[in-house]
């Protein structure tokens, strides 16, 4: 028998719980003596840096075999089929079937196509129900969504991901109770679309719904956290969660993209600077230790100067603390990269820039309105944890891993609060 296979994840949380899910399948299938590259899509760098971690990996593993999966892989299946490190190629349906890693494993006897992607648009369900989630022993991710129906004009993702497909609400009710029986204190919900969970479903349940029942039916669970949401698609029963459930953590990282109406539309997005304003404004009405993160794109074809300065200003008036940047990458295949106006690489290095120099000022601002406060930290490791709000919390004496803690805030430094 072989080495055990390697497993490196690229990209997203849904990406890192599927390579858990994989990790299963290819032990149960007696795989071994294999790397598997589970790559991202989400821009031109993080297709380059796949193609580069699989060089790498080639180098340092000479007689393993290579597999290539994910979202990458899912869109253009060739070009790293033409790579002369990879042995196979799988796509982001086929990784998650136990019939793909049985016929990969070295004692299968059936012949092997070397690309194995098929039309992801054609999957109708998720694989949520393989694994119960997985992460740190104090926080768990659990996907209870996968796939999108929506083409904003910049985005490759639907490609490699499919249309929008739910987890039926019994089975991430199940996944949740078990977790909490093996002493995880959070869980994560994810997914590619988390507000679009449900639609798919019998009786078109919403999100809302699904935090609803969760929080009901595992009183256990101490505090269940959302990931990423599309705030124009918060349903009434998540504003009511937010307002009446303390166990529902008052962090919400928002898809807004950029701050510009007519950008916006060029986006092909489905809200306006003001709804995202009034979110916001609602949410902390509703819970006023709301905090708020945002994915933030620099640079979109045809942005002006003035569209971008009203970027800048959504920080302020969103009040948002934790800005993802993305400085604009043209995706072949997606409409924005047909726009005959492109901005200039240096002009989007530099906004990307001012973006996250207001991001760190807002984290500044957060960090500093907390000292003295009480909070409730979940321990990640024995010196660091994070608050309700999802800020990391640095102590100077050891806590106990995975649990939650009551401490006074006496300080902070550049990114994190100390106690």
């Amino acid at each position: 028998m072989g080495a055990p296979p390697k497993f490196t994840t690229l990209g997203c949380r849904l990406n890192a719980y599927e390579t858990e899910a994989m990790k299963d399948l290819a032990a149960q299938a007696g795989l071994d003596d294999a790397v598997i590259v589970n790559t991202c899509a989400v821009t031109n760098e993080a297709v380059a840096k796949a193609r580069k971690e699989i060089r790498r990996l080639r180098r340092e593993n000479p007689q393993a075999r290579v597999i290539v999966t994910g979202c990458a892989a899912q869109i253009d299946p060739d070009s790293f089929a033409a790579m002369d490190e990879v042995d196979a190629v799988i796509g982001n349906s086929e990784k998650m079937q136990p019939e793909t890693w049985t016929a990969l494993a070295p004692d299968f006897l059936g012949e092997v196509e070397r690309v194995q992607v098929n039309d992801i648009m054609s999957v109708t369900e998720t694989a949520g129900h393989l694994i119960d989630g997985f992460g740190t022993r104090s926080r768990a991710y659990v996907q209870v969504q996968n796939g999108c129906d929506h083409r904003c004009t910049f985005c490759i993702i639907p490609y490699g991901r499919g249309n929008s497909r739910s987890v039926a609400a019994g089975v991430v009710v199940d996944q949740i109770k078990r977790l909490v029986d093996q002493g995880y204190n959070e869980v994560v919900l994810t997914g590619v679309d988390l507000t679009s969970w449900g639609a798919d479903l019998p009786g078109g349940p919403r999100l809302g719904d699904l935090v609803m029942r969760i929080l009901r039916l595992v009183p256990d669970l101490p505090r269940l956290r959302i990931s990423s949401i599309d705030s124009i698609e918060a349903d009434e029963n998540l504003m009511q969660a937010i307002a009446t459930e303390p166990r529902l953590m008052p962090h919400l990282h928002l898809s807004l993209q950029h701050g510009d109406d007519l950008i916006l539309k060029r986006m092909k997005r489905r809200h306006l600077r003001d709804d995202a304003i009034r979110f916001t404004q609602e949410a902390r009405n509703l819970r006023p230790e709301m905090t708020f993160g945002a994915d933030i794109i620099a640079g979109f074809p045809t942005e002006t100067e003035a569209h971008f300065e009203n970027s800048l200003k959504l920080v302020e008036d969103c009040t948002l603390t934790w800005l993802h940047v993305f400085p604009y990458s043209a995706r072949p295949g997606t409409p924005a990269a047909r726009i005959p106006n492109q901005i200039n690489g240096a002009v989007i290095k530099d906004r990307a820039a001012r973006l996250r120099a207001a991001g760190d000022a807002a984290v500044t601002r957060h960090l500093a309105a907390q000292q003295g406060k009480t909070h409730r930290v979940l321990m990640e490791n024995p010196h660091m944890g994070r608050t309700e709000q999802f800020t990391e919390v640095q102590f100077s004496a050891p806590q106990p891993e995975g649990q939650i803690v009551t401490t006074q805030i006496t300080g902070h430094s550049k990114a994190q609060l100390l106690a």
